[in-house]
C-alpha cells in the first residue's frame, strides 16, 4: 500500500436490531466515519432487508474505501434456491421454535457428548442446524427447493461479490455442522438434520483471505460471526476474556486449543484469526438491569445509584435473572427467582443490587465454564450497553475476583470487521496492530475483602441454582 496517502477500509455489522458502519483509516484504525440503518424487529425477516439496510447505512459513506469486511449475527439460515433467489425469510438466531428439533437431534446422534466431539457444540435452538431440521419437519416443500445454505454474513458478502458464497472459520463454527477441530464441514450431520438432504454450503476461507471485489474494484474480506469480529477489534489475547453485556451475555476468550463441552454450557467455536473461540452465552445481561427499574419505577441511572448504596450481597437477597429462560439446553424453559426475602432485607437498594450481582453471577459462571476449558483469565474486558453502567463497573471486579478493564465505548463488530478488511488488504501474517485498541478505563483490582466478597456471593449463587434447578 502507498505509505504517502490514506487508505481507508470499512467494516459492516449486520446485527439482529440494525447495520453499523465504520469507516477506518487501514494502518491506525481511527474511525473517519460512520453510518446506521435499523432491521425490522422480528426474528425472521427477508435478507433484502439486509441490503436495504446496508444500503442506507453506507450511502455516501464508502468513498474512496478500499476494502470491506462484513460481520454478521451468528447462527441463523438464509437458504437459496437454484436461481439463487431466497426460499423462505432467514430464521435469526433469536427465533427458538426449533429447540424441539435441538433436543431430537441431540438424541438422534447418542448425545451431548456425541456432538461436543463431532463439532466442539450442542445443538441449541439458536444454531442453523436445527432451524434446518424445523424446516423439512414443518416445510418440507420450501426444503426440497432449497440448493445452498448461508449464514446472514454469508448473504452479505455474496450479494457485494457475486459468485461462489464464502464463508469463514468463526461463522461456520457456529451452524453445528462445520468441526472447527477438523477444520472441515460434516455434512453427514447436516443431511441427518435436514431429510438427507446436503445443500451446497459457502467455501471456507482462510482469516485474511478475500472473498473477491465488487463490481468497483473495492476488496472484500471473507467475513466472520459478530463474536469473532468483537475478539478481533479488542486485539483479545491470551489472558484476557471478552465479557459483553448486551441485551443478552458472552464470555469468551482465544485459545489456541479447540473446546468441546458436553454439558452444552461452553460452545466450541473457530475465532476470526485460526485460533478458537470457546463462549458462553445467556439471554439475561442488560434486559435484567432494565426490567428491575421498570419494577422500581425508577430510570437507569437512579437503579445504578440503588445498587451502589448496598453493600455486596445485597443483605442476603439472591436473584436468578432467568427472566428470559436460557440459551443452554439446561435452563430452556427456566424463570427467574429471588431468594432470601425477609422484612428487614427488603429495600429498593437491595433489590437493586441483587439485581446487578445477578446478571454479573450468571456471567461469572460463565467465566469458570471457560476456564474450565483451558481459558486463562487474567482480566476482563468488560463491553456491551451495560458496561457503561456505573454500578455494573463497580461491582464486576468483586463478582468476577479479577481485573477488569472497560474499553472505549465503540462498535467493535464493526471495528473487528474493518481490522480483518485491513488484514486482507495488506496481505500480512497477522493483523494490523491498531493505536487505542487497548487503551480503556482499568478499574481497580478487587481488594482482599471485595474478593472475599465476591466468593460468598458466587457461592451463594451456586446453591440458589443447585436448590432452584438442581444445577
Amino acid at each position: 500500500m502507498n505509505s504517502e496517502r490514506e487508505v481507508l477500509v470499512a467494516g459492516v455489522d449486520s446485527s439482529t436490531q440494525s447495520t453499523k458502519v465504520m469507516v477506518c483509516d487501514a494502518r491506525t484504525g481511527a474511525v473517519v466515519r460512520s453510518g446506521r440503518a435499523e432491521h425490522p424487529d422480528t426474528t425472521e425477516v427477508d435478507p433484502a432487508e439486509w441490503w436495504s439496510a446496508f444500503t442506507s447505512a453506507t450511502d455516501g459513506l464508502l468513498d474512496g474505501v478500499s476494502a470491506i469486511g462484513v460481520a454478521g449475527q451468528q447462527h441463523g439460515m438464509v437458504t437459496l434456491d437454484d436461481a439463487g433467489e431466497v426460499v423462505r425469510p432467514a430464521l435469526l438466531w433469536n427465533d427458538t421454535r426449533s429447540g424441539k428439533a435441538a433436543a431430537d437431534l441431540t438424541t438422534e446422534l447418542g448425545g451431548p457428548h456425541a456432538w461436543a466431539e463431532a463439532v466442539g457444540s450442542v445443538p441449541v435452538a439458536s444454531f442453523t442446524i436445527t432451524k434446518l431440521r424445523w424446516m423439512a419437519e414443518h416445510e418440507p416443500e420450501l426444503a426440497d427447493r432449497v440448493a445452498r445454505v448461508l449464514l446472514p454474513h454469508d448473504w452479505l458478502t455474496w450479494r457485494l461479490v457475486g459468485g461462489d458464497p464464502v464463508t469463514d472459520r468463526g461463522d461456520a463454527s457456529g451452524t453445528g455442522y462445520f468441526s472447527p477441530a477438523g477444520n472441515a464441514y460434516r455434512t453427514d450431520l447436516l443431511a441427518k438434520a435436514f431429510g438427507g438432504r446436503t445443500p451446497e454450503l459457502p467455501t471456507v476461507l482462510g482469516p485474511a483471505q478475500p472473498a473477491g471485489h465488487t463490481p468497483d474494484g473495492v476488496l472484500v474480506s471473507a467475513g466472520t460471526g459478530d463474536n469473532m469480529a468483537a475478539a478481533l477489534a479488542l486485539e483479545a489475547g491470551e489472558g484476557d476474556v471478552v465479557v459483553s453485556l448486551g441485551t443478552s451475555g458472552t464470555v469468551f476468550g482465544v485459545s489456541e486449543t479447540p473446546a468441546a463441552d458436553a454439558t452444552g454450557t461452553v460452545a466450541g467455536f473457530a475465532d476470526a484469526t485460526g485460533r478458537f473461540l470457546p463462549l458462553a452465552c445467556t439471554l439475561n445481561a442488560a434486559r435484567v438491569l432494565t426490567a428491575t427499574a421498570r419494577l422500581l419505577d425508577v430510570d437507569l441511572a437512579e437503579l445504578d445509584r440503588l445498587a451502589l448504596a448496598a453493600a455486596p450481597g445485597a443483605d442476603g437477597l439472591t436473584l436468578l435473572p432467568y427472566l428470559d429462560g436460557e440459551r443452554t439446553p439446561n435452563l430452556p424453559e427456566a424463570a427467574g427467582t429471588l431468594l432470601g426475602l425477609r422484612r428487614t432485607n427488603m429495600t429498593p437498594e437491595n433489590l437493586a443490587r441483587a439485581a446487578v450481582e445477578g446478571m454479573l453471577c450468571g456471567l461469572a459462571a460463565g467465566l469458570e465454564a471457560v476456564r474450565e476449558h483451558g481459558i486463562t483469565v487474567r482480566r476482563v474486558l468488560l463491553t456491551g450497553g451495560a458496561a457503561q453502567s456505573a454500578s455494573v463497573r463497580a461491582v464486576a471486579p468483586i463478582v468476577f475476583g479479577v481485573p477488569v478493564v472497560v474499553p472505549e465505548p465503540a462498535e467493535h463488530v464493526a471495528l473487528g470487521a474493518a481490522r480483518q478488511a485491513a488484514w486482507a488488504l495488506a496481505e500480512t501474517p497477522e493483523p494490523p496492530a491498531w493505536e487505542g485498541a487497548d487503551q480503556a478505563l482499568r478499574l481497580d483490582e478487587p481488594s482482599a475483602a471485595e474478593a472475599e466478597a465476591g466468593q460468598r456471593i458466587r457461592a451463594e449463587h451456586r446453591s440458589a441454582r443447585a436448590r432452584v434447578h438442581d444445577l
